[in-house]
């Protein structure tokens, strides 16, 4: 018997293969309890393969599946019509594998391991997969390739993991010897440091929620753990600034460092004792970034983050929602009364000033690819309100009454839009007139309408798709709008200002429609 045909009957050894197995199936549910992602089996060779195949799939017979487009686990081999059965249904032809390789490159799908020999062990790019479990043996350029398949950053994934079954160290040692000191240190993280910085991130998360005992989540009834949350999320939000930033922003930034030093380490006991209060603190990462982000996350890291919880018993839905019991929808497109009233009496003062903080920011964004001076001029009177907010110069209930009085000052000035008769672009060349200058008002209504709509049918017909870029295109415009204002006796002290406003209004409407 050869060597290699020894190595793989040690290796494929029903008994040992059981044994991996079970290993190996509850260490991949503790991994994407942590972090969700992919995993991939190397093994000795096509006949382990097939067999790994059955003792995992005797685990867990929810993940086999005959068809290649459903199903947890798949082996992945090459081969004949001359091969023994039991591997016949693991051969397929190149364009079947590919719908597995499409399947495992998608993060959303529920194809979650492949069993592999040779194939996929180099150039083959599957950003999610975040684990490799080797049980064959390899050394120099080919287990440094196979590493370098799990070891792309991705999302909350900082770094791969490397589950040996087989004894590589040594020989990884001496693959790394032939690389650079960034190259090692990009391929080989010190677990020890990573502890470090788990603890280390662990203490000062737990340092922001105080005095709030967050712990009691753990003990609560079913109906009492969202309630909790919600409390989380006003304390958090309720933190003082300081120069690191706001105690949201020191929150997330720290609650990030944390979940991507547990992804490495999730394992380890040290991780698993604090896995519960790490669970928790992404719960309420989860919900201030759910209801009240910027942009800085993408729709599927938010909708992802609540499925890698540790704790199951925080979300098991999959949806965190700080506005359940009450009667708020906080519906991004209308503020109405009932809404607003709903709003000032939320017991959660921080929660209610962030919610409408949101959906007028959301409101004047929306605004501003519209009409420049309305949005200049709602956006400065947030500002302002933020500001005394941020700075804690006032209490929160006055920054929501603020905030509310503003809501209803764009509900106002829409009610007043409706009214004029004239279609968004009109509307936006009228407020462009300056028609809030008292100079200007005395003209009346119908004349500023007039011009309004003379304006609009004017820059219609004399824009271009490069108008903004040709000066005398430019040029041009000017001299019809400044002949337009003057036969209408328009303010001569007022021209040059509304001339300059005008271009400014043409200028994003173009920008955002393309050609009028």
């Amino acid at each position: 018997m050869s060597k290699n045909s020894t190595i793989e009957a040690v290796i494929g050894s029903d008994d040992r293969l059981e044994t991996v197995a079970e290993e190996l199936v509850n260490h991949f549910e503790e991994r994407q309890e942590a972090i969700l992602g992919k995993g991939m089996i190397v093994t000795v060779s096509r006949a382990v393969a097939a067999n790994l195949y059955n003792k995992i799939t005797d685990i867990r017979p929810e993940w086999n599946h005959e068809d290649d487009d459903k199903g947890g686990i798949k082996v992945v081999m090459s081969g004949s019509s001359d091969d023994p059965k039991e591997l016949q249904p693991h051969i397929r032809p190149k364009h079947e594998r590919k719908v597995i390789e499409k399947r495992l490159k998608d993060p959303d799908d529920e194809l979650k391991l492949v069993i592999v020999c040779d194939m996929w062990l180099t150039g083959f790019d599957v950003p999610p997969l975040h684990t490799m479990y080797i049980d064959k043996p390899l050394k120099g350029h080919t287990l440094m390739q196979a590493i370098a398949r799990v070891n792309r950053v991705y999302r909350d994934k900082p770094g791969g993991l490397i589950v040996d079954f087989i004894g590589i160290a040594d020989a990884l040692k001496k693959a790394l010897n032939s690389y650079t000191e960034s190259d090692r240190k990009q391929t080989a993280i010190d677990t020890e440091e990573v502890i470090k910085e788990l603890l280390k991130e662990y203490e000062i998360v737990k340092d922001l929620f105080y005095p709030f005992d967050y712990k009691r989540f753990f003990k609560a009834k079913p109906e009492d753990k969202m309630r909790i949350i919600t409390e989380a999320t006003e304390h958090i939000l309720g933190l003082d600034e300081d120069p690191a930033g706001t105690g949201e922003e020191r929150f997330i930034r720290h609650v990030n460092r944390l979940s991507k030093a547990y992804a490495l380490c999730s394992t380890r006991e040290e991780a698993l004792e604090i896995s519960e209060d790490i669970a928790f603190f992404k719960a309420v990462k989860t919900a201030i970034k759910k209801h009240f982000s910027d942009g800085e996350s993408s729709p599927e890291e938010v909708n992802g983050a609540i499925n890698q919880m540790v704790s199951k018993a925080i979300a098991s839905d999959g949806v965190i929602d700080i506005f359940e019991g009450t009667n708020i929808d906080p519906d991004m497109s209308i503020l109405s009364e009932k809404f607003l009233e709903e709003v000032k009496h939320l017991q959660q003062k921080n929660i209610a000033a962030r919610t409408l903080e949101q959906i007028l920011k959301t409101k004047v964004k929306k605004m501003a690819r519209q009409n420049l001076v309305k949005s200049k001029r709602f956006s400065e009177m947030l500002n302002e309100t933020l500001n005394k907010y941020r700075n804690r110069a006032i209490e929160t209930r006055h920054v929501i009454e603020e905030l509310i009085k503003l809501a209803r000052e764009m509900n106002k000035a829409q009610e007043e839009e409706n009214d004029l008769g004239l279609n968004k672009d009109e509307v936006a060349f009228y407020d462009a007139l300056g028609v809030n200058d008292a100079a200007v008002k005395v003209m009346g209504d119908e004349i500023l309408k007039k011009i309004a709509v003379e304006l609009t049918e004017t820059i219609r017909n004399s824009t271009t798709i490069d108008w903004s870029s040709r000066e005398d295109i430019k040029a041009n415009i000017r001299v019809q709008v400044k002949r337009l204002l003057r036969k209408y006796d328009y303010p001569p002290d007022k021209q040059k200002e509304a001339i300059e406003t005008v271009m400014e209004q043409a200028e994003l409407m173009c920008d955002n429609q393309g050609e009028f």
